[in-house]
């Protein structure tokens, strides 16, 4: 089964029909995760069809709004505190009592 399938069966599950662009739904929910932080992504993309469908938005209107909630993700200030997904500044283990000596260095 693949994403198309999947959407399919959910859209007959959920009973609604929509020409969806998922490749516009993933790109938001990817700047949301990594300009906010990882779980804005599925609520943004709720919001985004939540908001489609208050405003009976035709393809050319959710582009709109998804690009008007992809512009607020990319100018997002992160709280001070809050971690950089791509910075991980995780403790290194002190190993400085252990013979190293017969280990094999991988390339």
């Amino acid at each position: 089964m693949n994403l198309h399938d999947w959407i399919d069966e959910l859209c007959d599950t959920l009973d609604v029909e929509i020409e969806l662009d998922e490749g516009l739904v993933l790109d938001l929910a990817r700047v949301a995760a990594h300009n906010v932080q990882r779980p804005a992504a599925p609520i943004t993309t709720f919001l985004l069809g939540y908001a489609a469908a208050t405003h009976s938005a035709g393809p050319a209107r959710i582009e709109q709004l998804a690009s008007a909630a992809s512009a607020l993700a990319d100018r997002w200030e992160r709280p001070a505190d809050a971690p950089d997904p791509t910075d991980v500044d995780d403790d290194i283990p002190d190993d400085s009592g252990v013979d190293h000596t017969g280990d094999l260095l991988e390339d």
